[in-house]
């Protein structure tokens, strides 16, 4: 079985490698590529597999659930520009697609034993775009 948990942040953020020319960065990533970045009000979805409990009918308990996002991924994230106040995005280019693995790899830890395992983490960036991440990737970053 699975449940999902919700939570939002706002983050800012600029997709540009340093190592490309403006126009190249331009080329690549659009009006996303400017240097002073531009902001999202970002939603992830937390998944979560396991047996519900036959005392409690609970998977999880989703206060902790809420905490552990709280902790490790809103905290860290609302109101930061990602490239300078975010590790690893000092050195990784904060797209959809990383940050949700590095949601991923924050929360992962915590679900590693006990009840619930860490099934999915959804990010949504904007109201048409979301990427999906369920570990590994060949073995992102």
């Amino acid at each position: 079985m699975f449940i999902t948990r919700k939570a939002e942040f706002s983050a800012s953020h600029a997709c540009w490698v340093p190592s490309l020319t403006e126009e190249q960065n331009q080329q690549v990533y659009g009006a996303a590529s400017n240097p002073r970045g531009h902001g999202h009000n970002y939603v992830v979805e937390v998944t979560l597999a396991g047996v519900p409990d036959p005392i409690t009918g609970m998977i999880v308990d989703l206060k902790e659930v809420k905490d552990i996002l709280n902790r490790d991924v809103v905290g860290p994230f609302d109101h930061r520009f990602l490239n300078h106040e975010v590790s690893p995005f000092d050195r990784v280019v904060p797209t959809t697609e990383n940050v949700a693995i590095e949601i991923w790899r924050r929360l992962e830890p915590s679900f590693r034993t006990g009840p619930a395992r860490l099934a999915n983490v959804r990010l949504w960036e904007t109201d048409d775009l979301f990427v999906d991440y369920a570990g590994d990737a060949e073995n992102a970053r």
